[in-house]
């Protein structure tokens, strides 16, 4: 079976967020694998464990990238795929397109990937690739099952649980769930440095800037507001629910 697994390299959630100049500041940040595709990692493993095949971990991103591909590699992935180039935007169809150059250009069975990563949030990226593929998709996955060449997964819907079953090739995303991911073992750290690890740019692909030109741009980034101070009501409850409706009205300007 020939797994790919779509990874993108993220802040660590624990980090300060901080904006100079309108821009994300990463000065000093520590980047880690987006948490959702360390689940698509492992959930690539435990399919490779039952199936067989080879796992390859896929991304387009600035050159440090390689440091979450190659954790990637240490957790049990057998190659790695970095796509860089300064003319790939940020923007999720841009990223898409590129993604879906280098695997129309494969045969893959099956895709992996983080439901959506920490930083943006949007979720586009996966849908995006599955459609330019022209294969099924199924998101925020909790279990996958595999028989062949049909697939069963369970995802969350609105607070249920939806059966899907479906026919490989297919692109699944992970939720928070559907695994607890690995640590890479010492000895899968030493043999990560010895697996096959390719560095393509948009002319390797065969695709031009304006092929991936973004369909957004951002015009603005900051912080929310600082949060204010709260205030403590005093008196019996008729009293504090006057105040409460006197400050609704003229502070929140909200009633």
């Amino acid at each position: 079976m020939n797994i790919y697994v779509l990874l993108k390299q993220t802040f660590d959630t624990e980090e300060r967020i901080v904006i100079t100049n309108g821009e994300v500041s990463d000065d000093g940040v520590k980047y880690v694998i987006n948490p959702y595709d360390e689940y698509a990692v492992e959930e690539a493993l435990r399919q490779k464990e039952q199936h067989g095949g080879t796992i390859t971990v896929l991304s387009a991103g600035p050159e440090r990238t390689a440091e979450a591909l190659r954790t990637a590699l240490a957790m049990g992935a057998d190659e790695a795929v970095l796509i860089t180039d300064d003319h790939i935007a940020s923007d999720e169809y841009s990223v898409s397109k590129v993604l879906a150059a280098y695997l129309g250009k494969h045969s893959p069975d099956l895709i992996l990937g983080g439901n959506f990563s920490v930083d943006s949030g949007g979720g586009q990226v996966a849908v995006r690739i599955a459609q330019l593929l022209g294969i099924p998709h199924v998101s925020s996955i909790t279990k996958l099952m595999i028989s062949g060449k049909t697939a069963e997964a369970q995802r969350d819907s609105e607070g249920d649980t939806e059966t899907v079953e479906l026919s490989l090739p297919a692109l699944f995303t992970a939720q928070q769930g559907l695994n607890d991911p690995r640590y890479p073992s010492l000895p899968g750290i030493m043999k990560a440095k010895k697996k096959p690890f390719q560095t393509l740019s948009l002319a390797d692909l065969g695709i031009s800037e304006t092929d991936i030109t973004p369909k957004t741009r951002r015009l603005s980034l900051t912080l929310p507001p600082a949060r204010k101070a709260g205030q403590l009501m005093k008196g019996d409850m008729a009293q504090q629910a006057a105040q409460l409706v006197q400050l609704l009205r003229t502070e929140a300007k909200l009633i």
